[in-house]
């Protein structure tokens, strides 16, 4: 809510929100939400403006391809080596094929902590890419494990959790009623804006890329 414009920053991106349903207006947000990761790393007062919105739309769709990749590997893995067992175990059948199922159920099982990992990293490798303007920066291991084993970035991951669950008290209580249910779309973007400047600032803090390196790099201190 900084900057004078404050007010229709909040009614486009709570009109994309609103339309998410025609798919189209996500990627539009997505690309705003990894525009606001970069302003954040930057050290920007304010959240970017809306414009240049064909870079925009074209920032969702690195955002979502990188997500994606982060979640297809283990997915492949887990899913597939559980079914496999399973499948072997249910065909060699008595207690040995058993005892194979029941790895393999357990190996799909696993999936879940694998998928909550997923979503610990992606920020920190949407931040990186916001940063460098590259989709192959989301994937600089090097870079992106420094950011995710400090308490900062811990922090930043867990604190939307709070964040989360408060946005959802307030918009299941605005849905209620007609009027208050109108105003949810604008209560998401404002809880996802906030959130992605708390993973902004973390990693600016812990990578070496915020506004201080920046400027110490530009005078040669």
């Amino acid at each position: 809510m900084q900057g004078e414009s404050w007010i229709g920053r909040m009614l486009i991106g709570g009109l994309l929100v609103f339309f998410a349903f025609f798919i189209i207006p996500i990627f539009f947000f997505q690309g705003y939400l990894l525009r606001v990761l970069g302003s954040s790393v930057r050290g920007d007062p304010e959240p970017p403006a809306w414009e240049d919105w064909g870079g925009l739309f074209v920032d969702g769709l690195k955002a979502t391809v990188v997500a994606f990749v982060y979640a297809l590997v283990p997915t492949i893995v887990f899913l597939g080596i559980g079914g496999v067992l399973v499948g072997i175990g249910g065909a060699a059948g008595d207690s040995g094929g058993g005892i194979i199922a029941g790895f393999g159920i357990l190996t799909a099982l696993l999936f879940i902590p694998v998928l909550l990992l997923v979503y610990y990293l992606v920020p920190a490798a949407l931040a990186n890419m916001a940063v460098e303007g590259s989709i192959g920066a989301a994937f600089d291991f090097e870079m992106i494990s420094n950011v995710v084993l400090s308490v900062d970035y811990l922090v930043a991951v867990l604190m939307p959790i709070v964040v989360g669950v408060l946005l959802n008290i307030v918009s299941f209580l605005l849905g209620i009623t007609i009027v208050g249910y109108l105003l949810v779309p604008f209560i998401t973007f404002y809880g996802q804006v906030a959130i992605f400047r708390m993973f902004g600032l973390a990693f600016a803090k812990q990578s070496n890329k915020g506004p201080q390196t920046a400027a110490s790099a530009a005078t040669g201190y």
